[in-house]
């Protein structure tokens, strides 16, 4: 025999040759057959780019022409193309064109992924190889692991007596089980198909064998999108009984793919979904069918004969479906288009199946444009508001009927980039067209229809176009005064088309309350606003503290709110109001442009902060508001009475004020309250308190609201909700909420639940009811899920059924 044996400092034509062959078949072999989690899965071996440098290092190098091997022995290292190969042997045979690496074997693909072994034997043709006592490990923490694999045809790769988890073991106890893991007696991964197959397996959970599972099939964890069936849910509903949901995923193309799934009802049958979704370069849409034949849809009646849901009683061959689309699509870079569209046979039918992304309570179908560019801001929209709700379609309580369509909304605000006058211009332009095919009213008396309180919405079409100019200036005397002089500018133009059973009913709201009913068909007003704003904030300092008091004051001088003191226009935008310290400073206190502040008013308040060397922070306000001259908008009533007990109906408001504080240690609470100008009694208050940190983080709210009748709130409201969470140990989470009526000693919803997580496995358990004030029914609801990483998840839908107390 003849041999050489050379160190690794010598540099040789042969080593490189044969070094990079060894590597090149390694690394093409052995990454290639396991299945590593990554985001691209454009190829299978190891990318080396061209031209790439081999480094080689190693104790000993040892040639042996006779037998024609080449062996590499003692800390051999082989860098190439990013890739890293570690052993402690390496030895290739050019006669059998085989590889073999041993001795703590370690891969580092270019990517990431780690693949540990003690043996490897492969050829150089990359087709087929055999690993020993292999170990994996993903760049996003997913381990393999078998007692030997090998690779057969360039294709498929088989594991024997392989384990696969996404749990990352334990640094203390490395031989503690992981939460879940499935051992199989093989693993056969087909790099073609991009499937994983498991035989003879056994999912184990925290070290105990839950289910034995002779054979099943997931998609290759490489692979993002791959058909094939989804993990199943469950679903129970006192109407609809136990269901089961089975999605099947077909992965069309690199840019869209089609869900079907099919649920079956215990009570009304087979339930048929599918959903299509398409990406583009410059956006995505989304568009989603259901439908049902009910084969029970008396399960839908309630305590007085009526099918509140599904519509005609009796019918097994009634049909309720829904399509429903979603998309979002960049014009370019300033401009976006898109929309959300539900359609339904009946009000109620998405929410009744839980159908995904469209079984809120109330789903807002819109179409839109929208513009962005720095401070500039464009949003066109037309809007149809779907209230899913289980009650009859004449009910007087009935929403569902009495939704708008809003056909357009227009929102535009300008502020230009220079300073004008050294102040700061803004524009803004508002436009709304709403048309209404049921009136909206409130009735005193149910059985009355001539009780009418108010008209929320008119049955009929009206329109308004607002377009406003604001500018605004701040100067800081030597003294430390701010003063920030104001002139606003805005105009309003408008029409309205009501029916005639709108008018009547607004004439008997006119006559309930003792005022005209003066409404128009076209109106045109203006305000024209200056105003004064000054500001004077106080530094005091200490060794540990420091405090700001801001005494401010506002002046807005403008003419009376045109067209108001009787019904004259509707109110669609501004219905809700709750004046509190947080509006007190608002130059106008509406929340829509329907109605503007109108007449002379003055605001006048004390802010205060304060900063702690401990971390504590403190804050607060208190101030009230003034009609100093002309009407007074919240004293004279609209349609649908927004100023009634509002706080500001009187030429001298209530007192509101707020009282916070902040902690280092997750500890912070406010007080907030409205008080008579002459009584002080307390109109309004709300308290809360709540922390957050370990083990125990909790929340309490107490909120109460004075009766306003007019407004539609006959008597007080008193309410409490508590909610608190506790981590019972590292992974172990239990939590809870209430919400409590003290005024109807009612326990209005309640809720507890259970959690666990960890970096591989979530697990959720809820419990939660909600009692109806005025039919008293309970509906109560069960959840749960389970979330394995990288298998997916497993749990209920909808879990709910209905009780009367």
């Amino acid at each position: 025999m003849r041999g050489a044996v050379l160190r690794i400092h010598r540099q040789a034509d042969s080593a490189r040759l044969y070094g990079a062959s060894a590597l090149a078949c390694l690394l093409a072999c052995v990454v290639p057959s396991i299945p590593a989690f990554a985001q691209d899965i454009s190829g299978v071996a190891a990318d080396v780019p061209a031209g790439s440098q081999m480094l080689l290092a190693a104790d000993t190098l040892v040639y042996d022409n006779d037998n024609q091997t080449v062996t590499a022995v003692g800390g051999v290292q082989i860098d190439y193309g990013g890739n890293r190969l570690v052993a402690q042997r390496v030895e290739y045979n050019r006669n059998t064109k085989r590889l073999v690496a041993s001795g703590n074997v370690e891969v580092i693909n270019s990517d990431g992924t780690k693949i540990y072994s003690q043996h490897v034997d492969i050829t150089d043709d990359f087709a087929d190889g055999f690993v020993n006592a292999l170990r994996v490990e993903t760049v996003d923490k997913a381990y393999f692991a078998a007692e030997s694999a090998e690779r057969m045809g360039g294709v498929l790769t088989t594991f024997h007596n392989g384990v696969y988890t996404a749990c990352e073991p334990c640094e203390d106890q490395p031989d503690k089980a992981p939460t879940w893991r499935i051992k199989a007696r093989k693993i056969i991964w087909n790099g073609e198909k991009k499937t994983v197959r498991f035989e003879n397996s056994n999912f184990e959970f925290l070290g105990f064998p839950l289910a034995y599972l002779p054979a099943f099939e997931i998609a290759d964890p490489t692979v993002k999108r791959k058909s094939g069936f989804l993990i199943p849910g469950i679903a129970y509903k006192s109407d609809l009984g136990l269901g089961v949901k089975v999605p099947y995923y077909f992965a069309l193309s690199p840019t869209y793919d089609l869900t079907v799934t099919g649920s079956g009802y215990t009570k009304q049958g087979f339930l048929g979904e599918a959903e299509w979704r398409q990406r583009f370069n410059n956006g995505q849409y989304s568009l989603k069918i259901a439908g049902i034949r009910q084969e029970d849809p008396d399960e839908f009646i309630d305590d007085e004969g009526h099918n509140v849901d599904s519509g005609a009683a009796g019918d097994p061959n009634e049909f309720r479906g829904m399509m429903g689309t979603k998309g979002q699509f960049a014009i370019n870079p300033r401009w976006d288009f898109g929309w959300d569209v539900l359609m339904q046979t009946d009000k109620n039918f998405s929410r009744t199946y839980a159908i995904e992304d469209f079984g809120d309570s109330v789903h807002r179908s819109s179409i839109y444009l929208t513009g962005l560019n720095g401070r500039n801001y464009f949003d066109v929209r037309a809007m149809r508001f779907e209230v899913q709700e289980e009650t009859l379609p004449d009910d007087p309580t009935a929403r569902a009927g009495k939704q708008p369509w809003v056909l357009p909304s227009l929102d535009y605000a300008y502020i230009p980039d220079m300073a004008v006058g050294g102040g700061q211009l803004s524009l803004n332009v508002n436009a709304q067209a709403i048309s209404r095919n049921r009136l909206d009213r409130a009735l005193a008396d149910p059985n009355n229809a001539a009780s009418v309180t108010s008209v929320r919405g008119i049955e009929g079409q009206s329109g308004r176009l607002t377009a406003e100019a604001e500018w605004k200036r701040t100067f800081t005397t030597d003294g430390g005064l701010l003063l920030t002089p104001l002139l606003a500018l805005r105009g309003d133009a408008g029409y309205v088309n009501a029916s005639s059973g709108s008018l009547n009913a607004i004439n008997q709201m006119a006559s309930n309350l003792g005022v005209d009913d003066d409404t128009r068909s076209s109106l045109a007003r203006f305000m024209a606003t200056a105003g004064l704003e000054m500001r004077w904030p106080v530094l005091f300092s200490s060794t540990s503290s420091s405090h700001i008091f801001e005494p401010m004051a506002q002046v807005f001088v403008r003419p009376n709110e045109q067209y108001v003191g009787g019904l004259a226009v509707p109110n669609e935008d501004a219905q809700s109001f709750v004046f509190d310290a947080t509006t007190l400073f608002e130059r106008d206190k509406f929340s829509g442009y329907d109605r503007l502040e109108g007449g002379t008013r003055a605001n006048v308040g004390l802010r205060y902060s304060g900063a702690y060397d401990n971390g504590w922070s403190t804050n607060a306000l208190f101030g009230q508001s003034y009609q100093l001259d002309g009407q007074n908008s919240f004293a004279a009533p609209d349609l649908v009475n927004v100023g009634e007990d509002s706080g500001l109906e009187t030429e001298s408001s209530d007192y509101v004020g707020l009282v916070g504080f902040n902690s280092p240690r997750g500890l912070s609470g406010s007080v907030s309250g409205r008080f008579d100008e002459q009584s002080l009694e307390i109109r309004r208050a709300e308290v809360k308190a709540a922390y957050s940190g370990l083990p125990i983080s909790f929340s309490a709210k107490y909120a109460f609201i004075q009766a306003q009748p007019l407004y539609g709130f006959t008597t007080d409201r008193h309410e409490v909700t508590l909610g608190a969470s506790a981590q019972l140990a590292e992974n172990w989470r239990v939590f809870g909420t209430g919400t409590y009526d003290l005024e109807q000693s009612v326990l209005v919803k309640d809720g507890v639940g259970f959690a666990y997580s960890d970096d591989c496995f979530t697990y959720l358990m809820t419990f939660s009811e909600s009692r109806d004030l005025s039919t008293k029914e309970v509906s109560q609801n069960i959840g749960f899920n389970l979330s394995f990483r990288t298998l997916g998840d497993f749990g209920s839908t909808q879990s709910n059924f209905n009780t009367v107390q």
